[in-house]
């Protein structure tokens, strides 16, 4: 475990607080998104999207910002074990609920993605979907996420530049956004401006991070969003959705 990043600012506390309260207050809807996302066509989508990066054999996987446990889930199925954390304790209620009704037995911690408290070369992979444009640390994260990683361990970290998107995203008529009430969007659209990494070109600007830290592979894959996000349904977003593969 690191412990680089010093003690937080009353900058850095209010931003996670406001982060914190935006996730928790969502935490209802967004499970019901999840909920319906494990039965649907993406599932099985993402399943095959994951399945060519990760080993065909059981292996122990870190889950960052797992919210309501989607791919915590979806990897449990495949025989791995699974740790899922997340800050927002709402979403940590949600998922242990919703992994329990689907029949998932995962250990689901409440824990900042920017400060693990899990041992060096812990973990296999590590996975995250969405994160990193919502954290006020993103270089100090991909630092935590190597350093639990064993050695030859892969990182898959799916993000978009949604800052960028968001007032495309809710001219669609069918989007992951649609029954957000006007509250919520306006308090997510405060945390892209409050945060730095939502003015990075991305995501050229995190493989340039990840190279400082010398990983044996560091590839990034554009095409992620089309493949999944092919057709607008109630899961659509507009915003590329991209992978970074690291193998440390």
């Amino acid at each position: 475990m690191l412990h680089t990043l010093k003690d937080l600012t009353s900058i850095d506390k209010t931003r996670k607080e406001y982060i914190i309260s935006y996730w928790n207050e969502r935490a209802e809807g967004f499970t019901t998104l999840r909920s319906h996302e494990l039965h649907s066509e993406k599932y099985y989508l993402w399943k095959d999207e994951i399945i060519k990066h990760i080993p065909d054999h059981p292996v122990r996987i870190l889950d960052v910002g797992c919210g309501a446990g989607f791919f915590s889930m979806l990897l449990a199925s495949m025989g791995h074990t699974v740790v899922g954390i997340d800050m927002s304790s709402n979403m940590i209620k949600a998922a242990h609920k919703l992994a329990n009704s689907e029949g998932y037995k995962i250990d689901f911690q409440l824990m900042d993605a920017e400060r693990l408290l899990f041992d060096n070369n812990f973990f296999d992979v590590v996975i995250a979907r969405n994160v990193t444009w919502n954290l006020p640390h993103p270089c100090h994260a991909y630092q935590e996420w190597l350093h639990v990683l064993k050695r030859n361990g892969i990182l898959l970290n799916y993000d978009a530049n949604y800052a960028k998107n968001h007032v495309t995203q809710l001219s669609v008529k069918s989007h992951a956004h649609k029954d957000i009430s006007p509250t919520l969007l306006a308090k997510c659209q405060s945390i892209y401006e409050m945060l730095p990494i939502s003015h990075y070109t991305r995501p050229d600007w995190d493989k340039e991070i990840l190279e400082q830290y010398h990983p044996q592979q560091c590839i990034v894959d554009t095409t992620v969003g089309s493949r999944i996000y092919e057709i607008e349904d109630e899961f659509y977003i507009t915003a590329p959705m991209f992978c970074i593969k690291a193998i440390k």
